[in-house]
């Protein structure tokens, strides 16, 4: 049986939070140029889960990646980390929505000032299968 795939936008803004009914409120959305060390920023994933895929658990992560797919890693206090995120989306049904409605589902990761060389970068995003990226550059300080 095949499914519907899981569609998806990825939105870079200064600063996102997601409320309890599962929009996200956006401030300074739809930059695509910064310097380092980067600001605090935030990345925004907007997903529309088909009527099929509704109580399923999808697997969602999201990457920062260098111009060459690299992965970002930044020094903790245990070694080198990557500049990832890991999780899972299920969109329920609400009672009352015509069948075949897509579904919202959305999450917001803020990231905290990132030092990171000129160059370019990509927040990557795999869902259901599915891949994108968000692309931004960072400038030397003027």
């Amino acid at each position: 049986m095949m499914v519907s795939p899981v569609l998806a936008k990825l939105i870079l803004c200064d600063h996102a939070v997601t409320d309890p009914a599962g929009k996200v409120h956006m401030l300074g959305a739809g930059w695509s140029l910064t310097s380092s060390p980067t600001p605090p920023h935030a990345v925004v994933a907007l997903m529309k889960i088909p009527w099929d895929r509704a109580d399923q658990k999808i697997e969602v992560s999201l990457a920062l990646l260098t111009a060459d797919g690299e992965e970002v890693v930044v020094q903790s206090p245990t070694g080198p980390v990557p500049i990832a995120a890991h999780a899972e989306v299920q969109a329920r049904r609400p009672p009352g929505l015509a069948p075949g409605s897509p579904l919202d589902a959305s999450f917001a990761l803020n990231v905290q000032p990132l030092p990171l060389p000129p160059g370019r970068y990509h927040w990557r995003l795999q869902v259901a299968g599915g891949m994108l990226t968000e692309s931004f550059e960072v400038r030397h300080a003027s």
